[in-house]
């Protein structure tokens, strides 16, 4: 595995990812932009590849052969805080200094963790380069939403994932049952956050939905290659680049895009919480406050994952469940009634998977009742899981088993 280093402060999370990588039976060597070591010093490089790191300095060293040749035989590619630089290099084929004539050279796959400043990020400049990448084969991991280093800067897109997400992904490069582009020219639809249901101008019904869990399972699809149309209610989460963005707030807004959006797609991950019930009649106007109790009279909202699974046809079908009890019991019924290929069950009293979380905790149930507990992990993780299952039930693909430890990669040349 080829570490390239970029020239931002997320490099100094740099080492982290060597040393996962390398404890997941990686050999690794690694290139430092001369940007990076300006954050991260060549020594702590070194340390954490247990190996030399190349330089743009040792790119000029007397030597029997070419070093960004002899790197490019690496067996796949991560570039880890990945600079708008870095980025507008390797997409115009530059070759200046050993990262980008390394990138030119090689034939395996790519993976692009950027990390910098969202207003960076959002620059069409840098979102057109970011395509021309991906229509190269180059996957993406990220950014994230997140604080900057910068001071005073605030949060935003543009923070790079973390390191474990990021020796995940990087791994699953070299795995066969996981293609990085293994949904590449898939119509994907993700619903996300919560809906609001008005009584009046002012006053909803709603729930604490953050939205993150959809925004993962959207991020996720569109780095591995897909067409995803991400419908999400009312979040405090900027629209993911790379993607349509439906922003809507009704379980009956929700319902009209979803199902719109579904007529051409080949997976729908339905992660929104839907309020199940709307005001029967809302009022047009603000209604006073009155002494004593109020009746609100409610209607139930359409079953949009029900719609959906009478119209399901070869799409796969993707839902989420929340129970406090006998929840596989329950998930395999929804399953059942709603023709879902399967439901991801959450469970909101446990510790850290609550709403709003970075993590989550899920079963994953089929509607024959058989299930799968999953560890708890990172929303990302989840998503990749739940992008594996549904991945292997496409028409025409060839089912395989979960995408796990991937086999290590042989031991690339030396540096030196």
């Amino acid at each position: 595995m080829l570490v390239i280093v970029g020239g931002s402060m997320a490099a100094v999370k740099a080492p982290s990812v060597l040393r996962r990588l390398r404890e997941r039976g990686a050999a690794v060597q690694v290139i430092a932009t001369r940007a990076a070591l300006a954050f991260i010093t060549e020594l702590s490089l070194s340390t954490a590849a247990d190996g030399p790191v190349g330089t743009d300095e040792h790119w000029f060293e007397a030597r029997p052969d070419a070093l960004h040749l002899t790197l490019a035989r690496a067996d796949a590619a991560v570039v880890v805080g990945a600079s708008a630089e870095l980025l507008a290099g390797a997409a115009h084929g530059h070759a200046n200094e050993l990262a980008l004539a390394t990138l030119l050279s090689v034939r395996a796959p790519v993976l692009w963790v950027p990390a910098m400043n969202e207003l960076m990020w959002t620059h069409p400049a840098v979102q057109a380069n970011a395509a021309t990448l991906r229509g190269r084969g180059h996957a993406f991991l990220g950014p994230e939403v997140g604080a900057f280093g910068t001071r005073g800067e605030g949060s935003g897109v543009g923070r790079m994932s973390e390191p474990g997400d990021i020796a995940d992904a990087a791994l699953a490069l070299l795995s066969p049952t996981a293609p990085a582009r293994d949904l590449a020219g898939v119509r994907v639809v993700v619903s996300a956050g919560p809906t609001r249901e008005y009584l009046d101008p002012v006053r909803f019904i709603s729930n604490p939905s953050s939205g993150k869990m959809g925004f993962a399972v959207a991020e996720e699809a569109r780095d591995r290659g897909a067409d995803v149309t991400l419908v999400t209610g009312p979040v405090n989460l900027p629209d993911p680049p790379g993607m349509r963005v439906v922003r809507i707030e009704s379980a009956l807004e929700l319902r009209e895009a979803v199902v719109e959006a579904a007529r051409t797609a080949g997976v729908v991950v339905m992660t929104a919480a839907v309020a199940d019930y709307r005001a029967a009649a809302q009022s047009g106007e603000k209604q006073a406050k009155v002494a004593g109790d109020v009746t609100v009279h409610l209607t139930p909202n359409p079953d949009i994952l029900a719609q959906l699974g009478q119209e399901k046809g070869e799409r796969v079908l993707v839902g989420f469940a929340m129970e406090t009890h006998a929840g596989v019991e329950r998930a395999a019924l929804k399953a059942q009634r709603k023709n879902a290929d399967f439901i991801l069950l959450n469970y909101p009293t446990r510790e850290g998977t609550a709403f709003g979380g970075d993590d989550n905790q899920v079963t994953l149930v089929r509607p024959d009742g058989s299930h799968e507990d999953w560890p708890r992990v990172s929303k990302r993780e989840v998503a990749r899981r739940l992008l594996d299952e549904a991945a292997r039930r496409l028409p025409g693909r060839v089912a395989g088993p979960a995408a796990g430890a991937p086999t290590a990669a042989p031991t690339p040349p030396p540096i030196e």
